[in-house]
C-alpha cells in the first residue's frame, strides 16, 4: 500500500496545552478542549491506524504563538512547544515524518534564534506561521526579514490562516457573526497574505522559497481571472488624483507568482475545488495534507475525504504518489541537504 504523507495534522503537545489551559480564556478555548485527538496520543493513533501507512507531519494548533503574551514571554512558549514537538517525531518516527515548529513572531530576533535552532534540529522540516503577526501584516520589514531567513536557509514555511471575530464583516458591527470570520474569512486572509508577500519581491530574491499555503492556496486558484484583469489594471481604482505602487518593481506580473507557492490539500471534502487547485498549482507543488484533527468527527472524516477527492481527481497515479509523499519526501531531502551544508 502506498505512503501518505499528512502535511496539515494539528496537535497541542501536553505540557505547552497545560500553559494555554491556565491562560484565562485563550482564543478558540472551547472548540480546542473539545478535540481530543489535539492532546491524546491513545485517539489520535487509533485515528491513524484506519488509513494505513499513513504519517503526520505535526504543527501546532491555534491559537497563535504571538497572540499568547509579550514580546517578552512568547519565546519561552515557543520554545516549551517546539521541544515537545520534537519528543513527539522522535518518540513516534512510525507515526510522525517531522514537525513545523512555533515562532513567537510579535518578536522578530526571538524568532530568528528559534529559526536557527530549528534548522539544525532533525526533527523540524520547517517552521509554520501565520497570515498575521496579531493582526499585522506579514510583510513589515522586521517579519519579512524571519520569512527570508527561512527562505534562505531553504526551510519550509507552512502558512496558516489567523482571523478572530473581533474582524467584522461590516464597518458597523464589532464582531463578525455566524462564523464567518472563519468559513469565508480564512481563504481571503490566506489569500491576502500569499499577495502582500508576492509584492515583497520575495520570489525574485528567493526563486526557491517553499511556502505552503495551506487549504490549497485559499482564493487563488479560484479566483484566478479575476487576479489576472484585476492586476492588470492596478491602480486605476483609487481616487482622482491618488496613485497606488507595489513596494518593489517585480519581474513578473503579480498573477505569475501565485502558482509559484506550494499548497496542501485540505478542502474537507469538495471534489470540484479539488479538481480546480489540481489545475491550478504544478504538480511538484502539492503535498497531501488534511487539516485533521478539526472535522466534525474530530479527527477521522476530513483524512477520508481528502483522499475520496483524489480519488475521484483522475490524476495519473505517478502524480498522486508525487502529492501523497513525493514532494513532502524531496523537500524533506533538500532540508537535510541544507542543513548539512549549513
Amino acid at each position: 500500500m502506498a505512503m501518505r504523507i499528512d502535511v496539515a495534522a494539528h496537535v497541542l503537545p501536553a505540557r505547552y496545552f497545560a500553559k494555554l489551559n491556565a491562560m484565562p480564556g485563550f482564543f478558540m478555548a472551547k472548540r480546542m478542549k473539545g478535540i481530543p485527538c489535539l492532546f491524546d496520543l491513545n485517539v489520535r493513533f487509533r485515528i491513524m491506524d484506519g488509513f494505513g501507512e499513513y504519517r503526520q507531519v505535526l504543527s501546532l494548533a491555534l491559537p497563535s504563538i504571538d497572540r499568547l503574551g509579550s514580546p517578552e514571554t512568547t519565546p519561552g512558549l515557543a520554545r516549551v512547544a517546539n521541544d515537545e514537538l520534537a519528543e513527539l517525531v522522535a518518540a513516534h518516527p512510525d507515526r510522525f515524518a517531522g514537525a513545523f515548529g512555533g515562532l513567537p513572531l510579535n518578536n522578530p530576533d526571538a524568532s530568528l534564534r528559534e529559526l536557527e535552532r530549528l534548522a539544525g534540529h532533525p526533527a523540524f522540516v520547517g517552521v509554520q506561521i501565520y497570515s498575521n503577526v496579531a493582526g499585522r501584516p506579514l510583510d513589515e520589514p522586521p517579519t519579512l526579514a524571519v520569512i527570508e531567513e527561512a527562505a534562505r536557509r531553504r526551510m519550509p514555511v507552512f502558512l496558516h490562516p489567523a482571523r478572530a471575530p473581533a474582524f467584522a464583516d461590516y464597518v458597523t458591527e464589532t464582531q463578525s457573526r455566524y462564523d464567518l470570520w472563519q468559513i469565508f474569512g480564512w481563504p481571503y486572509e490566506t489569500t491576502v497574505a500569499m499577495a502582500r508577500l508576492v509584492f515583497t519581491g520575495l520570489f525574485d530574491r528567493h526563486p526557491d522559497a517553499v511556502i505552503v499555503a495551506h487549504h490549497f492556496g485559499g482564493m487563488a486558484p479560484h479566483f484566478v481571472g479575476r487576479m489576472n484583469g484585476g492586476f492588470e489594471q492596478f491602480g486605476t481604482r483609487g481616487a482622482e488624483g491618488q496613485t497606488e505602487t507595489l513596494p518593489v518593481p517585480l519581474a513578473h506580473p503579480p498573477a505569475w507568482y501565485f502558482p509559484r507557492f506550494y499548497a496542501d490539500t485540505a478542502l474537507f471534502g469538495a471534489a470540484h475545488a479539488m479538481r480546480c487547485g489540481l489545475a491550478y498549482f504544478p504538480p511538484e507543488r502539492v503535498l497531501f495534507g488534511s487539516d485533521t484533527p478539526f472535522d466534525p468527527e474530530g479527527g477521522a472524516r476530513y483524512i477520508r475525504d481528502t483522499i475520496a477527492d483524489l480519488d475521484e481527481s483522475g490524476i495519473s497515479a505517478d502524480r498522486r504518489r508525487m502529492i501523497d509523499e513525493g514532494n513532502f519526501r524531496r523537500l524533506a531531502g533538500e532540508r537535510v541537504r541544507a542543513r548539512a551544508s549549513s
